[in-house]
């Protein structure tokens, strides 16, 4: 059995907070600071140049990736870290689309997260108008996948809502459509059990700075199925994705499976930080994750509900059709979420009516989320949010 106690005490968290928010940015790990400043002074201070050979930092991203790779189902060597997960999507939906040269159709959804569907707009834009990106509602992704398109581009978790997608039971109705899937994992990893060998996944991505609590910019991930990793050509044919980097060919020749997704230098020193705080993932069993969290939100819903009769639930009442995540929708949502992080819980709000609570169970407990629900009972009931400080948009919400 996981030992969440010690998962929590492996965390910095500010006195007298209640951090639901770790789907959007995860708490610091105590080990990162430690960890980062012996990368700057011992590492990069002392071995200058030397640091890509004597310290490791070369091997990094395949490394990272294959700790990360266990957390999402992954074979092994077929995860790689680096760049921004725009960039991750970018180069899968290329690729993805290479291997499926006689169709032009990316299926997506309008619960995904909008930069995917940026990145999505922005190929096709340079491949030509006979490319399409469709959308379709959540619910009618299954339905809507046919025998003319080319790509399904889907996150596994709603970032509004929570609303999980069947991972293996869509990839098996694009599959048997000759479709190929790209998973997008940022509400997934480090957030419930994925197994995309099971599921027989093509791509997937991911970010590392929300439940893997890799910190601000940490570096995103992608994983290419072995089925692929030797075909798949990346449209970033970036100097690291070389087959010989230093060689310096004038000719670009993709490296081998999944080194060719990599692009630019790796963030060595944001590297380090994710290194550290995946340390907290080492004797973590998802299930026992998986478990914790729906016990806690379940008892999050429940709370909530009967103190704030104004919220509305907006994820699935099902804990296993939804992430671990829980949306409640307020239409004064914004200014309610604004006096609730005022009285030090923390969690977000996402447009036009979302207020959004993640729950982690590396570091939150049940004192926590009946602490949270008795502060927000009482911003309610009071009507503490209704005042012009909390109405007053920030830039980041």
């Amino acid at each position: 059995m996981t030992d969440f106690t010690a998962t929590r005490a492996a965390f910095h968290l500010p006195e007298g907070m209640i951090y639901l928010d770790g789907n959007s940015l995860g708490p610091l790990p105590k080990a990162v600071a430690a960890r980062v400043a012996q990368t700057v002074t011992a590492e990069w201070g002392d071995h200058l140049i030397t640091g890509w050979n004597a310290c490791g930092w070369m091997d990094m991203p395949a490394r990272l990736g294959d700790r990360i790779g266990r957390l999402i189902g992954a074979e092994p060597g077929h995860v790689v870290v680096g760049d921004t997960l725009s960039i991750k999507v970018f180069q899968a939906l290329a690729a993805a689309l290479k291997l499926n040269p006689d169709r032009r159709v990316i299926l997506s959804d309008t619960g995904n997260f909008p930069s995917d569907l940026y990145m999505a707009e922005g190929l096709i834009s340079l491949l030509g108008p006979d490319y399409e990106l469709r959308l379709v509602a959540p619910e009618e992704v299954e339905t809507s996948i046919t025998d003319d398109i080319a790509v399904t581009l889907i996150t596994e978790v709603d970032y509004r809502t929570g609303r999980k997608h069947d991972m293996a039971a869509l990839t098996a109705k694009a599959h048997a459509n000759g479709v190929v899937t790209i998973w997008d994992l940022a509400h997934s990893a480090g957030a419930l059990p994925v197994d995309l060998a099971g599921a027989k996944a093509d791509f997937a991505v991911g970010c590392t700075y929300k439940y893997l609590n890799g910190g601000p910019g940490a570096p995103a991930f992608i994983y290419v199925s072995p089925r692929h990793a030797d075909m798949a050509l990346p449209a970033l044919s970036g100097w690291l994705g070389h087959d010989s980097p230093f060689a310096f060919d004038l000719d670009y020749t993709p490296g081998a499976g999944i080194a060719r997704m990599r692009v630019g230098t790796p963030p060595i020193v944001q590297m380090a930080a994710l290194d550290a705080a995946l340390d907290a993932w080492d004797d973590v069993d998802m299930a026992d994750l998986r478990a914790r969290s729906i016990e806690l939100s379940d008892r999050f819903i429940a709370g909530v509900e009967a103190t704030c009769p104004d919220l509305i639930l907006a994820s699935p009442r099902d804990a296993t059709q939804r992430g671990s995540q829980v949306s409640f929708r307020f239409a004064d949502g914004y200014a309610a979420m604004q006096a609730l992080i005022a009285h030090k819980v923390i969690g977000d709000f996402r447009a036009p009516d979302i207020m959004r609570f993640g729950f982690t169970p590396l570091y939150l407990n049940e004192q926590d989320i009946d602490a949270a629900i008795e502060i927000l009972a009482n911003i309610m009931r009071d009507r503490l949010w209704d005042t012009p400080e909390f109405k007053q948009r920030k830039a980041v919400t």
